[in-house]
Order: C-alpha cells, then structure tokens, then sequence
C-alpha cells in the first residue's frame, strides 16, 4: 500500500504522482504473488465530483480520502503510541554513526 498526504485540496494531478509511486513500488518492491499495490491518497479536503471524474478511468486500485487534523491523541491511543520524545530518540539512535568492531 502506497499513502500519500497532501497538506491541501485534492487536485487531479495528484493522482499522476501517486500513480508514479505505484509503478516504482510494483517495479521494485512487488513480488509475483503480491496482490496489486493499493494507493490512498489522503488530502486536507476534497470535491467529490472531481475526485469522481478524476479518478473514473484509472485501472489502479487508488482512494481519495478526506483527513482531519485534531489538537491531541484520543484517551485510547495515547498509551498505545509512543510519545514525540520516544520517536525522536529512537530516531537519534538509528541515524547515529555505528563504530567499527
């Protein structure tokens, strides 16, 4: 599954791009037995009428979907997450540069 997000309206030729990394992810990632590469595109809002006409000829799998941004994590998933802190520390670790034996 391939997800982009866009951090505005959806527009058409968004779908170009995601198609882009369709290819690239069946070109490289996909194996024979792989069902077909899923694209959601994920943007701040959409027309439905043009993500219809939009999307009416693509032979891919590909959604457009509306996301909304909100101030703070659910009850449920805030001790199910790792926190800001967690994630940049681990990310530290991975980018530091790894001695030689």
């Amino acid at each position: 599954m391939v997800i982009e997000l866009k951090a505005g309206k959806f527009k058409p030729d968004h779908l170009g791009q995601l198609g882009f990394y369709l290819a690239a992810v069946d070109a490289q990632l996909k194996h024979p037995q792989d069902s077909p590469t899923i694209g959601l595109l994920l943007c701040k809002s959409k027309n439905e009428v043009v993500a219809e006409y939009a999307l009416r000829d693509s032979s891919r799998p590909i959604g457009v979907a509306e996301y909304q941004r909100v101030e703070s994590l659910p009850a449920e998933l805030q001790t199910s997450l790792p926190s800001i802190e967690q994630i940049e520390h681990e990310l530290a670790l991975k980018s530091a540069p790894q001695l030689p034996d």
